[in-house]
């Protein structure tokens, strides 16, 4: 995954939440978002998942020139993957039919086809007897295997959490974790906000630090969490690890 951000900049009325952000990155498969609260981060994966538009910068991502019009960006985001931390799966309908609406609705896939995608990514992710539940009838856990399976269901060029454990006990983020690690290790691109800290250190290659609307540092994430370089990324991390 090639990503090339230039002069990005977003506010909202007098709160500018982007500042002028510039990087370029080669042949990443995993890159991990983190940094304070307000900072950014998931403002700037939104953009990237052509949900909000800047009001200024360019953005590449692999041949993806992204242009902020609806026409383009429909076309874009049906080739993506974006997961949220709320799960955004429809409430009235089963767990398999989440996965086959959209396959059948936007991508014109045959029922039969979409049926059998379905069935076998819910086997894969442990959750074929929960099939026919509804979203209310699932776990936290569950619920955010559905969504992964949905956006692996769609061949999504590469795929966008956002805080995708944040609204899960210790025992479902692990098992939610364990999977994101899973679809890293099978090459699949990935961006992901997280406070998972030791998740992003161990699961994504290279990590990138917003703080105040502006890319503090970045790098591979092994360097990031030993040896930071910035005062304000040894501040962040030293309060999140100071019970050592």
């Amino acid at each position: 995954m090639n990503i090339n951000i230039d002069n990005l900049t977003k506010s909202y009325e007098n709160n500018k939440v982007l500042n002028d952000i510039n990087i370029n990155l080669k042949n990443i498969t995993s890159l991990a978002i983190i940094g304070p609260s307000g900072g950014g981060k998931s403002t700037l994966l939104r953009i990237l998942a052509g949900l909000e538009k800047p009001d200024k910068g360019n953005i590449k991502i692999n041949d993806w020139n992204i242009l902020f019009n609806e026409k383009y960006l429909k076309t874009y985001r049906k080739n993506i993957g974006m997961l949220f931390q709320a799960y955004n799966l429809f409430p009235h309908i089963s767990a398999i039919r989440n996965i086959t609406l959209p396959l059948e609705e936007v991508h014109k896939i045959n029922k039969k086809e979409a049926f059998k995608k379905a069935q076998s990514l819910l086997e894969r992710f442990q959750l074929s007897k929960h099939s026919n539940k509804r979203p209310d009838k699932l776990s936290g856990g569950q619920k955010q295997r559905v969504a992964i399976a949905r956006a692996l269901a769609l061949n999504s060029e590469f795929l966008l959490f956002d805080e995708p454990t944040s609204a899960l006990d210790p025992e479902l983020t692990m098992e939610v974790l364990d999977m994101i690690n899973s679809l890293r290790k099978e090459n699949k691109d990935l961006i992901l906000v997280t406070h998972e800290m030791g998740f992003a250190r161990k699961a994504c290659e290279y990590t990138i630090f917003i703080s105040e609307g502006k890319i503090i540092e970045h790098g591979e994430s092994e360097r990031i969490f030993t040896s930071p370089k910035s005062e304000e990324l040894k501040r962040f991390l030293g309060k999140l690890f100071q019970w050592h």
